[in-house]
């Protein structure tokens, strides 16, 4: 169990990871909230506390690896890597804009702390195994982590990935779905049902572990797990709600594309310092 100071201060950083969200979404008037904001924890977790990363080497050659394969939610994995220190702060209101380091979806060439161009649906989880892979040949004790989308999975491309993964024993991989059970068109349920997930990836070989995505205790037993398997590659499976942490984009599959205009902001902002302040005893 998780001790109840470190746990604050977790959920203190994933509500301003929120803030950055809605910072950067604002600023660009276009982007991905709802998505970044069901993952906002997860990224917290990671790089507050599962990951080993530098934000001064960005480039170190053994860093553990993550991959946003559901590259889309870039405000998310942006705003834990401004809070994280890779750049600054500031530079979330530069989202998509030119010039800006910060485009809409991950650029690995261009974003200090990303290490995998991403976008298109499917593709991130196969660069996480060839990564894992990569350090298996080269015996490096380094870790990758890559995180899909529930409607992701509705392709073909991470099913293949899956596949290699357990051929190739990657027991140095962990995927997490996020399984906030909606899409640009509505659940993913009646889009295209991927479930029942944890029996599917089973079937492809993985340890699997279902978690509340916004348990940070359910998460550090759940990556313990992960670190401890071995000779198969490892899946958890959180259950999240779209928008978390908003109160009008919570379960709202329309939020998965829209920024919020200055009065949705102003009100969201409200929310979260709300939030934040109760977090921190006043």
């Amino acid at each position: 169990m998780m001790k109840p100071e470190e746990k604050n201060r977790l959920m203190r950083t994933a509500c301003r990871v929120r803030m950055g969200i809605l910072e950067a979404t604002h600023s660009a008037r276009s982007g991905h909230p709802g998505g970044s904001l069901s993952a906002a924890d997860l990224f917290t977790y990671l790089y507050f506390k599962e990951l080993n990363v530098d934000p001064d080497r960005p480039h170190w050659a053994d860093r553990d690896r993550f991959v946003l394969s559901k590259g889309h939610t870039a405000p998310g994995l942006y705003a834990a890597l401004a809070a994280r220190g890779f750049f600054p702060w500031e530079d979330l209101k530069t989202l998509r804009q030119i010039g800006s380091h910060l485009q809409g979806h991950p650029n690995m060439n261009l974003t200090p702390g990303v290490d995998m161009s991403t976008g298109s649906l499917g593709q991130g989880i196969s660069a996480a195994a060839g990564m894992a892979l990569m350090a298996k040949y080269q015996r490096k004790s380094l870790r990758v982590y890559t995180l899909l989308g529930d409607g992701e999975i509705q392709e073909g491309q991470p099913w293949e990935a899956f596949m290699f993964a357990h051929h190739y024993k990657l027991d140095n991989l962990c995927v997490i779905i996020d399984n906030n059970h909606l899409q640009i068109d509505g659940p993913v349920e009646q889009v295209m049902s991927p479930y029942p997930i944890p029996d599917k990836l089973k079937a492809f070989g993985f340890e699997v572990q279902e978690i509340d995505g916004h348990d940070f205790d359910q998460m550090e037993h759940a990556f313990t797990r992960a670190r401890a398997v071995q000779g198969v590659p490892f899946c958890i499976i959180m259950s999240t709600v779209k928008g978390k942490g908003v109160s009008f984009m919570e379960d709202q599959a329309s939020w998965h594309g829209k920024a919020p205009n200055d009065e949705e902001y102003a009100q969201a902002m409200t929310e979260l310092r709300a939030q934040l302040a109760r977090l921190e005893g006043n």
